[in-house]
């Protein structure tokens, strides 16, 4: 009897060393379950424009990359790459040319990925406007939504030269509809769509896309700084890789990815339409998976970034040349 109650004691005395190392192993395990977490600062409010993201975080593709993604939305009074250099994200998406001028100025953002690969900016007048050919556009009154997005107009209108006048237009493009403004500036998958649904049928409206027109600047991109991707590269490889999984998610299942982004926005309170949501993500795909291609390509073509990087010293916007190998770091290797 007494020797089985030492050998009990005994057991009994090893029990806090075995507890603790239960729980150090059960504290490993959760920690590699959640992955490691990092912010992804996107550049405006939930909708099908980000679905690869919300869809990678959704089926649970970032955490099979061992990471565990908080997304940040946009909104009017937030800028993504704000948000990044002051160190409230650790990656956002942007337009190549905002991040091009960010850099010039001094911020040490890179592009890691670059998603979308065709610029989807447009120029759209209604036919009955006389406009046939960009040369028409000569003493136009167009639409616009502030500086960003003069840019390739600009560059158009210079090469072209032509005189036109920028008009700040209200979200509702009530002065291009009541014949205010001879044109107007759209995103395919945004704008365009909007026009139809006030009723202008494809027919009645002309078009014009930048990237047709040899001004093609690609738009949303994956960015962060210099400093995070070289504490840590296969994290930042990881959540490229994930994010590409996102889309190619999102693409092979329309409806579910349509019906999953109708719930975030309705519970982030942004009005939202099914038949809208569904264009925009099929002129995402256009806009992202070109060419026909079967895998989505996150390379920065170096001829896109040099015609960007000289817009915008033309422009004034920048001052000084950015190196391509400096500016764009390809992890898709």
């Amino acid at each position: 009897m007494k020797q089985i109650n030492k050998k009990m004691c005994r057991s009994y005395r090893c029990l806090p060393l075995l507890l603790t190392l239960l729980g150090l192993l059960l504290a490993d395990s959760t920690s590699a379950y959640e992955g490691k977490t990092v912010r992804l600062a996107l550049q405006w409010f939930p909708q099908a424009q980000f679905a690869g993201y919300y869809m990678a975080k959704e089926k649970g593709i970032y955490s099979e990359y061992g990471l565990n993604v908080e997304i940040l939305r946009g909104d009017a009074d937030s800028d993504s790459l704000v948000r990044v250099v002051s160190g409230k994200a650790d990656f956002g998406t942007a337009f190549l040319s905002t991040a091009i001028e960010r850099r010039s100025k001094g911020a040490p953002l890179i592009n890691i990925g670059q998603i979308v690969q065709r610029s989807a900016l447009m120029l759209v007048a209604r036919n009955n406007s006389g406009i046939r050919t960009i040369k028409d556009l000569d003493g136009a009154r167009i639409g616009t939504w502030g500086n960003t997005f003069q840019l390739q107009p600009q560059a158009l209108f210079r090469r072209e030269q032509l005189q036109v006048d920028f008009v700040r237009q209200a979200p509702s493009f009530e002065l291009f509809m009541r014949g205010g403004l001879d044109a107007t500036l759209a995103m395919w998958y945004n704008e365009y769509y909007r026009l139809i649904a006030y009723g202008l049928n494809p027919d009645e409206m002309t078009t014009f896309f930048f990237s047709d027109l040899d001004l093609n600047q690609p738009e949303d991109g994956i960015y962060c700084l210099e400093s995070t991707m070289k504490k840590s590269p296969e994290t930042a490889a990881a959540l490229v890789q994930a994010s590409v999984k996102g889309w190619e998610y999102a693409f092979a299942h329309p409806k579910e990815t349509v019906d999953t982004l109708l719930r975030i926005m309705k519970m982030h309170k942004v009005r939202a339409n099914k038949a809208h949501q569904t264009w925009m993500l099929a002129r995402m795909q256009d806009i992202i998976m070109v060419e026909g291609l079967s895998q989505l390509d996150t390379r920065l073509k170096i001829d896109d970034f040099n015609a960007t990087s000289k817009m915008l010293l033309q422009n004034g916007v920048t001052t000084t040349d950015i190196s391509y190998h400096e500016f764009y770091k390809d992890l898709s290797q």
